[in-house]
């Protein structure tokens, strides 16, 4: 797959900028970006659930903002990313330091992107395995900036 990034959207500290409040309070902050991946990491302190651990949800916003943000970098001029299904699976849980999602093109569409993510503690152990789908819908007049034109190695549009 060979992809495009627009230039609004080449770097980190644009990414990190366009986060969104979400993504902020939970202390996300991307850290890596390509044209088919992006890498995020996410604080374990602030983001647990009652008994000290990462809260499987927290998890899950660190997956759907790792997908999403790299959805849009493969939507193409005029389009915008909308999440329509997410499987997370939690391997093990994590008390303290941090955790890093890497996501990856698994299928780029016309209408809808697919990514894997997977999130590692700092021993690079497996906490979360995920998969975000994503609907690619127009952007509305106004709403930021058209992300990416994108085609296939072989030279073709994606379907």
């Amino acid at each position: 797959m060979s992809l495009t990034v627009h230039p609004a959207l080449a770097g980190l500290d644009d990414l990190n900028a366009s986060r969104g409040a979400l993504a902020a309070a939970m202390g996300i902050v991307f850290v890596a970006a390509g044209p088919d991946h992006l890498s995020a990491t996410m604080p374990v302190a602030g983001n647990t659930q009652p008994y000290g651990l990462l809260h499987g949800g927290a998890s899950a916003v660190l997956a759907e903002t790792v997908g999403s943000v790299l959805s849009a970098i493969v939507a193409g001029p005029g389009k915008i990313p909308a999440g329509m299904t997410i499987n997370a699976i939690h391997h093990r849980p994590v008390a303290g330091g941090q955790v890093c999602a890497e996501g990856a093109v698994v299928a780029a569409g016309r209408t809808t992107v697919t990514t894997r993510i997977t999130i590692t503690d700092e021993r690079s152990a497996l906490v979360c395995s995920a998969t975000l789908m994503c609907r690619l819908l127009d952007a509305l007049p106004g709403t930021g900036p058209s992300h990416v034109s994108c085609t296939t190695s072989e030279g073709n549009s994606p379907e």
